[in-house]
């Protein structure tokens, strides 16, 4: 029986140099400094998240294909990380720190975020322990099934070589139980992720007893590396496959794998102790060698012919690899230690104007002029942002902080439009929008609303107080006239709270633009790597400028509500000429004839019959709605004419343009939004069954026959035809103009102004309350400690590297 090959402890020198053993010395020593610098460069990179190109291995393979075994082998020792393999979701960096004193392995674990190491580990089960409840502790807090921040574990221990191996989660199927349904892709895509740097070697495992063309996971590996350049192929449990050859032929084909992985890619055979009993470590690292013998010894006397000793006994065996893997990573410390050094300096470099940043930005925390210059910058931006979103923009993602109609409706606590019973549903109700967009669908909504409400109905007793005091005022201002205040009070009355709610909406729309604004100012400052002004951690001038943004908006709905109530007024003045303009829909100049002709034709006392007779129906009551002349339209004939009296009532609709939409109109009640294309003219009736009686010097009208039609119908009927005039008018000339120039014009030209004026145009004293902030100013602290600890180990790192570099 052959005898057992004793495990090295550290990488083989070269037999031929035999007559160099000083200079073999001084490059270990050389080696043992490279490996010292690197681990401590890793250390640092993994506390404070940078991304350096180091050489590493990283271990990757399937679950149960002997990569925990193969780690253990690594060690020495073993420390039962097989039995948290399922439990562990996490990377593990094991720094395999050859040291001859350390005649028990020293184990210690870096604490979270910090490059300080804590206590020793003794205890093998202990190490286990605190793999899974760190990893149990993360995934919980991040709320993950897996996490690729890794675990550091540094080794000393004499039988060790110098290594540094990152351990992956092994590869699965099918989630345990517990877990959720992704875990296999999740895991899939960690190891690969950390897998794809040009600078880490991977080592795959694959048991013996997979044939390549059936291996699962050598397809993901090729994915990574097509041509295998950094992939060393290690094939695990390879005593259970010995048995099945007799041959020299086999075993040099299956050795040589050629067909599979290509001419110049030779795998590793390696095969390890099966017992698992507790053993001493002396006897564990007896076991490896044993194996390693046997393996050798079966190759070489059972099987008939051998085998290619002189092409495959590099690749036989667990040190062969071990090795292997220690000179690799030697030798790519040493080409790699001069782009290091370099990236060092770079770094340092960085680090070091980052921290006089800093300490600048600390400085300025008391220094007015500094912070006056940065809060109007950044003022100025969150304004130009507002000025863009108003124009219309697609960045951020309206779907995320766009909102409906009835998100609207139900966050800024309006509800419906007053007095309007229909269900209002504008152009684009369902889609998510902001800004300028959201803008004009209220702006729609609110036309939509104003032609849903019509001229509401009046009492008999109501157009006789009207009427009959105006008669007895002397003069006789006539039906018009009466018709024409009652449509200037239902204006004033229904439409006016119509204004101040669409004010309202409208503010709310604006007023959800600042946090839109703060977003969209974020990302562009993130995209484009500057910033406007660092107001970070000052939360007194972020709510002072939320503040100040609110109340901008606040008193622009103020005046907007006070200018479309002046052309409330304005139009339903008794002075206005909105009746008798000729260059809208219609000509009324021959309504203002008839009206003046008609408002003169009587003398002293007039009384109309406005009393209910029973010939007007509650039915045709219900039918005097606006712009619809009554059934019995007879007209009293002018004295000396004979001609018929014609209707000049007629009727046609006008639709309001939608804004434009990209959807097919919404579901809901179809809402007659189009104000009449066409007014009938007022002012040409005379009263109805006009008789003159002298009596005392008075003149009655009205002689109890109520067959002709009512002078009732006649003003309710003139009374809408005004009432729609004047919601025209209104609508359509006054406030949509109003309402853009009093709202979008100041947010597009003047914000920047005004938010100067109410945060700026204040003493010192008073400016630097907003940036009274302890919080703030322990934050800087705090980032201007952890830099300088960066900056501490950076410098010690790169101390080292320009060490090393002097031995190349």
């Amino acid at each position: 029986m052959a005898t057992a090959t004793p495990t090295p402890t550290k990488t083989p020198v070269d037999k031929s140099r035999g007559s160099h053993s000083r200079h073999q010395a001084d490059d270990s020593s050389s080696s043992r400094s490279r490996f010292e610098a690197y681990n401590r460069l890793q250390a640092m990179a993994v506390a404070f998240g940078e991304k350096l190109p180091i050489p590493e291995i990283v271990a990757l393979g399937g679950q149960s294909d002997g990569k925990s075994s193969l780690l253990e082998a690594l060690l020495g020792f073993r420390f039962n990380v097989r039995e948290v393999e399922m439990g562990t979701r996490r990377p593990l960096i094991l720094q395999m720190v050859h040291d001859p004193s350390a005649l028990e392995p020293r184990c210690r674990f870096q604490e979270e975020d910090s490059e300080e190491y804590g206590s020793p580990v003794v205890s093998a089960s202990t190490i286990a322990d605190v793999i899974k409840s760190r990893t149990e502790a993360l995934l919980k807090k991040t709320k993950t099934s897996v996490s690729a921040k890794p675990i550091v574990m540094r080794a000393e221990f004499a039988h060790c070589p110098n290594l540094t191996i990152i351990d992956t989660p092994g590869f699965v199927l099918k989630a345990k139980k517990g877990e959720p349904e992704n875990t296999p892709q999740e895991i899939l895509s960690m190891v690969k992720s950390l897998a794809s740097p040009p600078h880490r070697i991977l080592l795959f495992l694959q048991q013996s007893s997979v044939e390549w063309c059936s291996s699962l996971w050598l397809d993901s590996i090729r994915e990574i590396d097509p041509t295998f350049r950094r992939t060393v192929i290690v094939v695990s449990k390879f005593d259970n496959r010995l048995k099945e050859f007799s041959d020299r032929w086999e075993v040099d084909r299956y050795l040589s794998a050629s067909g599979y992985l290509g001419e110049t890619t030779r795998p590793f055979f390696v095969a390890l102790p099966k017992d698992r009993s507790t053993v001493s470590n002396d006897e564990f690292r007896r076991q490896i060698s044993q194996v390693d013998s046997e393996v050798l010894s079966h190759l070489h006397d059972g099987i008939k012919g051998g085998y290619d000793e002189e092409k495959f006994k590099p690749y036989i065996g667990f040190c062969s690899l071990r090795e292997y893997l220690e000179s690799e990573l030697q030798k790519r410390y040493k080409e790699a230690a001069p782009a290091t050094l370099a990236l060092l300096e770079q770094r340092c470099s960085e680090v070091n104007i980052e921290l006089e940043r800093l300490d600048s930005k600390i400085q300025a925390t008391s220094d007015v002029s500094h912070l006056r210059k940065s809060a109007m910058m950044h003022a100025a931006s969150i304004s130009n942002q507002v000025g863009v979103l108003i124009d219309g923009a697609a960045d951020p993602a309206p779907e995320q902080w766009g909102k409906t109609t009835e998100e609207e409706r139900s966050e800024s606590g309006i509800g419906s439009w007053p007095g309007v019973t229909v269900d209002i549903k504008p152009a684009n109700a369902i889609l998510r929008l902001y800004g300028g967009a959201a803008f004009e669908r209220v702006m729609h909504e609110f036309r939509c609303a104003a032609y849903s409400i019509e001229c509401p109905p009046v009492s008999r007793e109501k157009v006789a107080n009207i009427l009959l005091a105006h008669a007895g005022r002397g003069g006789g201002r006539g039906v018009a006239e009466a018709a024409a205040e009652i449509a200037r009070t239902a204006a004033r009355s229904w439409l006016a709270p119509l204004l101040d709610t669409a004010c309202d909406r409208l503010a709310f729309v604006l007023g959800n633009l600042f946090d839109i604004a703060i977003e969209r100012n974020r990302s562009r400052e993130s995209e484009y790597g500057r910033k406007t002004g660092d107001m970070e951690g000052y939360v007194g001038f972020h709510a002072a400028l939320r503040h100040a943004y609110n109340s901008i908006i606040k008193d622009l709905a103020k005046q907007c509500k006070q200018l479309v109530r002046h052309h409330l007024d304005s139009v339903t003045s008794p002075y206005s000429q909105v009746f008798y303009e000729n260059d809208f829909h219609g000509s009324f100049g021959s309504s203002a004839n008839s009206y003046f002709r008609h408002n003169q034709a009587s003398a002293g006392s007039i009384w109309f019959e406005l009393s209910d007779c029973g010939q007007v129906s509650h039915d045709e009551r219900m039918r005097d709605r606006e712009n619809i002349p009554p059934e019995n339209n007879a007209r009293q004939k002018t004295p000396g004419k004979g001609t018929e009296a014609r209707d000049v009532h007629r009727e046609s609709q006008m639709t309001v343009p939608e804004t434009p939409s990209p959807d097919q109109p919404c579901d809901g009640v179809k809402v007659d939004v189009g104000p009449r294309k066409r007014i009938a003219r007022i002012g040409n009736r005379n009263p109805e069954q006009l008789m003159k009686v002298h009596n005392g010097g008075s003149l009655l009208f009205g002689n109890g026959d109520c067959g002709s039609r009512s002078a009732y119908t006649e003003i309710c009927s003139l009374a809408a035809q005004h009432f729609a005039r004047i919601r025209e008018v209104l609508v359509e000339r006054s406030v949509t103009s109003t309402l853009n120039s009093g709202f979008l014009t100041p947010c597009r030209d003047r914000l920047v102004v005004e938010l100067g004026l109410d945060l700026f145009a204040v003493n010192d004293e008073k400016f630097m309350d907003m940036f009274v902030s302890p919080a703030a100013i322990e934050v800087l602290q705090h980032k201007r400690q952890s830099l300088q600890n960066r900056q501490k180990v950076l410098q010690s790192c790169l101390t080292e590297f320009k060490n090393v570099a002097r031995s190349l």
